[in-house]
């Protein structure tokens, strides 16, 4: 192991209650969760794979209700909690149907003090609901195990509405700018004339002087001085936790047959913002493996789990486009090799006994 972590990535076939006993029993630990397990939504998905000649369906349908698939989640949740480092972060991905149940069990396994945000993505711009306004949204809850864990603010794109607001101005050469007040905040900055107005001002003189001769200062009707804060020399806005930047992937290179897929864009906001190069990111509903994907262009360390050996071939086919190579970039363990486990490997069938993790 290194870095607590497998010497390789993963590709885990199995349940994820068996194989999170066995990361811990190794000593494996994580420094990132993301998550987006079945919905408490009773929807049956059906879906055509790859070549079309095999027809694959999973049930997100909980007999017993809300208080069944909330213990369902808690048994995974502890142990996903135990596996994750002291300074880790952890992101569950979803909806309105059972995301205040989630987060009541969330607050109870990490502590409410350990609550950072829940993030509101947009993940359609419209959509029709019979007698209702349209669901458009998701939520991601975040946690923390600790007041001591990763954060990398992101930056992203002003809006549209952002940019018409402040950068109304631009220069002869077209370049659009925001003027920005002189004046010292609380009146702490140097005193001096300047334009035939005397003020505390933001800057000394000098520096005032050589603002102006770079044509970097705009002058009001009433010639005050403002600084012009150009949009092409800004970073960008700070991510907020209303995300309407990022779309659900609906075609292209990306779309796989999934019916949840997730944007590679969703996951890498988040593993950018909540890990670092060399940190170890684990997925235990990873599908068909975007935030695999994602961890291994962005450097990271990774480890997916997912009950279903399509899923896992999957994500195998993915990974494999991006270099990563079966067997020297990772391991894929406990695909089933009989019609028997096969069998054995049922989404509803929480009684399976045994190892999955480096049996094979």
């Amino acid at each position: 192991m290194r870095n607590n972590g497998p010497t390789k990535n993963l590709l885990i076939c199995g349940d994820n209650l068996k194989v999170l006993d066995d990361l811990i029993k190794q000593g494996i630990r994580v420094d990132l969760i993301y998550l987006d397990p079945p919905f408490f939504s009773h929807k049956h998905y059906e879906v055509v794979w790859g070549d079309e000649a095999e027809v694959r369906s999973f049930k997100d349908r909980w007999a017993g209700g809300i208080n069944v698939y909330i213990e369902w989640m808690k048994e995974r949740i502890v142990k996903m909690y135990d596996v994750l480092k002291d300074t880790g972060s952890f992101y569950l991905h979803c909806d309105s149907h059972a995301s205040h149940y989630l987060k009541v069990l969330l607050d109870g396994i990490f502590g409410i003090s350990n609550f950072q945000n829940d993030i509101i993505w947009q993940r359609y711009g419209s959509h029709n609901d019979p007698k209702r306004f349209g669901r458009v949204t998701d939520s991601i809850l975040f946690y923390s195990k600790s007041n001591s864990y990763t954060f990398n603010p992101i930056r992203v794109q002003y809006s549209e509405d952002h940019l018409t607001r402040r950068f109304r101005y631009k220069d002869s050469d077209g370049r659009r700018f925001w003027p920005n007040t002189c004046l010292a905040p609380g009146g702490r900055g140097p005193k001096y004339e300047w334009h035939g107005h005397i003020a505390n001002w933001r800057f000394t003189r000098e520096k005032m002087a050589e603002l102006d001769k770079k044509g970097e200062i705009y002058y009001s009707k009433r010639g005050i001085p403002y600084r012009k804060n150009y949009l092409d020399s800004l970073p960008g806005q700070l991510a907020q936790n209303i995300w309407t930047d990022i779309k659900m992937t609906r075609s292209g290179r990306e779309r796989l047959g999934y019916p949840t897929q997730k944007p590679e864009a969703l996951l890498e906001r988040i593993i950018n913002a909540s890990s670092n190069v060399g940190d170890i990111v684990l997925d235990p509903f990873c599908g068909c493996g975007t935030a695999m994907a994602v961890a291994q262009e962005l450097g990271r360390k990774w480890i997916g789990i997912d009950i279903s050996p399509t899923a896992i071939k999957l994500s195998e086919t993915r990974l494999a486009k991006l270099g990563a190579i079966k067997g020297k970039d990772f391991d894929s363990i406990g695909m089933p090799t009989t019609v028997t486990e096969l069998k054995s490997n049922d989404r509803n069938n929480q009684n399976n006994s045994g190892s999955v993790l480096f049996s094979k």
